[in-house]
């Protein structure tokens, strides 16, 4: 049995007006129970939470324990600045224009926090691969879903795109898709040869290979309530499997980012399927689009429109100087080369 931070706790002399500064810092909010002049105030953010504490001793020397600050939108620069201006002041500046190094700042009662450059920015600097991430998965489904949601059509039974199958069928598909990858990384010692022997098969003559089906009179509103689940077991499964481990694909043994990345590839393009049929936009991010292409396609062209390229890469459009793809192929064995390809 493991044991898990629940909190990590800041000694202060105003709870309320420290947490707030905090909470701007996160991009999170206040535990709606606490209230001005509380002695223990709780910001709540993904995984541990901050919880400030009122206690009569002054801070007096430096803190033993610090926070790291990674922002993931913006610079690191960008993010230095914008906490100076809600009320930070800075200790120390040991940034380096490679994108090493950290500045440091204190809060307004003097506790320390570093800044560091997030992932893309290091990346960006040091001309690597940006990961992709359980946390891409779930971006991925979750603009999925929320666009299929807004959809007018009622009628689902109609084409999806260029597919012979419905939308019906394609939104089950891609559910099936997210699931069948999950559980390719759910054994102890994952088969190198085959998939989970799950049973597939279709649900009519010309329809989709599937191992889970939606309850049909569950209507479009449960077909999503199954893709956002099986996205969720993708992520999951992602998020917690050993970056060591490697599965079966019939495109080449795979590690969990592969299969992060073939789920939201799927998920994508599906969308592409879906949208026109079903009267939705969908034009996900060009950061999402490319880092699945740096995974799964590393030869594609470097073309600025990613979600063209990522089409093109798929079979579902065109792109220009380039041959159309007619039967295409990801590479999922790990760009590093460990492991059977």
């Amino acid at each position: 049995m493991t044991s898990l931070v629940r909190h990590i706790t800041i000694d202060c002399a105003d709870a309320y007006g420290l947490a707030g500064f905090w909470a701007e810092v996160l991009g999170t909010r206040l535990s709606d129970d606490d209230a001005p002049g509380d002695p223990e105030v709780l910001v709540e953010s993904p995984g541990a939470a901050l919880l400030l504490i009122q206690v009569p001793e002054p801070k007096s020397t430096k803190n033993r324990l610090h926070l790291d600050i990674q922002p993931q939108d913006r610079t690191r620069d960008e993010e230095v600045e914008r906490l100076l201006g809600l009320g930070a002041t800075l200790v120390a500046d040991h940034r380096r224009p490679n994108g090493r190094g950290w500045a440091t700042l204190a809060d307004p009662e003097g506790n320390e926090l570093c800044v560091e450059c997030g992932a893309a920015e290091r990346a960006a600097l040091t001309g690597t691969r940006l990961p992709v991430t359980a946390d891409d998965v779930t971006t991925a489904v979750r603009l999925a879903v929320d666009a299929l949601r807004e959809s007018p059509v009622a009628d689902w039974d109609v084409p999806a795109g260029s597919l012979e199958w419905t939308c019906w069928e394609t939104a089950e598909h891609l559910s099936d898709d997210l699931f069948s990858y999950a559980a390719q990384l759910g054994p102890r010692r994952p088969a190198l040869d085959a998939n989970v022997p799950y049973r597939w098969g279709p649900d009519r003559e010309g329809g989709p290979w599937n191992a889970v089906f939606a309850d049909r009179s569950a209507g479009p509103a449960g077909l999503l309530q199954t893709l956002e689940a099986s996205g969720a077991l993708l992520a999951s499964m992602v998020r917690t499997a050993s970056p060591e481990l490697r599965s079966y694909h019939s495109y080449g043994v795979s590690d969990p980012e592969g299969f992060a990345a073939m789920g939201i590839v799927e998920t994508l393009v599906h969308m592409h399927d879906l949208a026109a049929s079903l009267e939705i936009g969908w034009n996900p991010p060009a950061g999402l689009c490319d880092r699945v292409l740096a995974r799964l396609f590393p030869d594609a062209p470097k073309d600025d429109d990613r979600w063209a390229v990522l089409r093109w890469a798929t079979g579902r459009g065109e792109l220009s100087g380039h041959p159309r793809v007619t039967s295409w192929k990801w590479h999922g064995a790990p760009l590093d080369g460990t492991g059977p390809a």
